[in-house]
């Protein structure tokens, strides 16, 4: 019979070592768990922080204003566009355009 008791004392050991260590680990999982949702929150916060001040920068006022002002830039009016000719495409243009027996 003190044998069975000795097996039995054992198992009991045993299977209170493994719920101790099992709680520890589901505590220490909690813990980690409640750690990256403070810094998800805290990453969420700041994506929407960036999002905000990106839409801010991206306004079609501001990119104006600093296409004037930090780049000298200017709208275009029929006065200042210049319209450029490639003459070599106009040339082989005409060319296309002649009939192949054209000439007689």
């Amino acid at each position: 019979m003190s044998r069975i008791n000795l097996l039995l004392l054992a198992a009991l050991l045993l299977s209170s070592l493994w719920l101790v260590r099992t709680s520890y680990e589901a505590r220490r999982l909690f813990a980690e768990l409640d750690r990256a949702k403070g810094v998800q929150q805290r990453l969420d916060a700041e994506h929407r922080r960036l999002d905000a001040e990106r839409q801010t920068q991206a306004t079609h006022l501001r990119v104006e204003r600093v296409a004037r002002d930090k780049l000298g830039m200017r709208t275009a009016t029929p006065a200042v566009t210049e319209h450029v000719t490639d003459p070599a495409a106009a040339a082989s243009a005409a060319a296309a355009a002649t009939p192949a027996g054209g000439a007689r």
